[in-house]
């Protein structure tokens, strides 16, 4: 058993549970240290138990091995062997993750225990733990952006009057698979012109048009982990409102960004950057949260907003993205990844003034 796992143990005697079973793909992947695919695996102090099938048992028997974890091959009935085993060990208080079991599977999983187990709902036991980064999970996320940031180069050739906004997508497309990554993290956006005005504008064939600025946000995956950066290009000549919004978003970013060290509320992070925006006249035009949690899941805790509750805590690596909207003209977000150290934190992205 690994120490992620252990640590979950721990939880899970505060928690007075005998088991966990967990559904959620990155929570099983953060577990066994490796990208998990139909799967389920009981978790305990006792042990833990991967369950799949003949699709991946071979594949993923010496990597179970190395992390200490015994694999059961199944033929259909997932659920039956789940209960055999939590029969054999004796567990009758069984966690399950609310938001990972469906509704179908947790009756099928209640019919086969037939009262000799409780199933009894958790949520965020792990999605906790994932929120601070080890070394390993940082390397694959620097990797990941290094690809990212090649892209984006990349993306400034490939933008041209013209071309279609979905073309320019493709393009990306290829490019990050052929420098290493496994698939973008998410749909690749390029929004042109009025386009940018939408936060996640899905690309179409709306040609780009010069003199009118062209938002990508990209991400990939590498190993598993995610990356998510955004930037604006300016194509011909460009109004002088967009160049002013585009210095105010970089400015209300660095104020962001210097606040950033342990123990700092996750809300003051958000404050200091909203609180610039307003105080430029745009308050009304920067409508979602500051930033998100990156790593196995584009979206994950620490979520960066008004209402968040917490602090900050080293090795946390989340995105600081603020942005302008300006419905029926154009959009302006500047999205960076930060790492959060013991002194303060590091851009892991770069520098932020591009």
């Amino acid at each position: 058993m690994n120490s992620r796992q252990k640590r979950l143990c721990s939880k899970l005697v505060k928690e007075k549970l005998d088991c966990l079973l967990v559904t959620l793909p990155e929570n099983i992947s953060y577990l066994v240290k490796f990208s998990s695919h139909d799967s389920y695996l009981l978790v305990s102090k006792r042990g833990s138990i991967y369950f799949t099938d003949s699709r991946y048992s071979e594949e993923v028997r010496p990597r179970l091995l190395k992390e200490g974890v015994t694999m059961v091959k199944t033929s259909g009935a997932i659920f039956d062997s789940i209960v055999v085993a939590c029969a054999g060990l004796g567990f009758d208080a069984i966690g399950f993750e609310g938001q990972g079991l469906t509704f179908s599977g947790h009756k099928r999983l209640e019919a086969v225990l037939k009262n000799k187990g409780k199933l009894i709902a958790t949520d965020g036991l792990i999605e906790g733990l994932r929120e601070a980064k080890g070394p390993d999970e940082i390397r694959k996320m620097k990797r990941a952006i290094q690809i990212t940031a090649r892209a984006l180069k990349f993306a400034g050739k490939a933008i041209k009057p013209g071309r279609k906004e979905i073309e320019v997508a493709a393009d990306l497309e290829r490019f990050i698979r052929y420098h290493g990554a496994s698939s973008s993290a998410f749909e690749i956006i390029i929004a042109s012109g009025p386009n940018s005005a939408y936060p996640h504008h899905a690309p179409g064939s709306r040609k780009i048009k010069n003199n009118e600025l062209v938002l990508v946000d990209i991400g990939v995956e590498y190993q598993g982990y995610k990356s998510d950066l955004t930037r604006v290009y300016f194509l011909g000549k460009i109004s002088f409102l967009a160049q002013q919004l585009k210095k105010t978003v970089l400015k209300a970013q660095s104020l962001a960004i210097q606040k950033i060290r342990p123990g700092i509320k996750l809300s003051e992070i958000d404050r200091v950057s909203r609180d610039y925006i307003a105080g430029a006249g745009y308050g009304d035009y920067f409508g979602h949260s500051l930033g998100h949690g990156i790593g196995l899941k584009t979206h994950e805790g620490p979520r960066i907003w008004s209402k968040a509750e917490g602090v900050l805590r080293a090795g946390m690596v989340f995105t600081v993205e603020p942005g302008i909207y300006l419905a029926g003209k154009f959009g302006i977000r500047i999205e960076d990844m930060v790492l959060v150290t013991k002194e303060g934190c590091v851009v892991l992205s770069g520098s932020i003034h591009k």
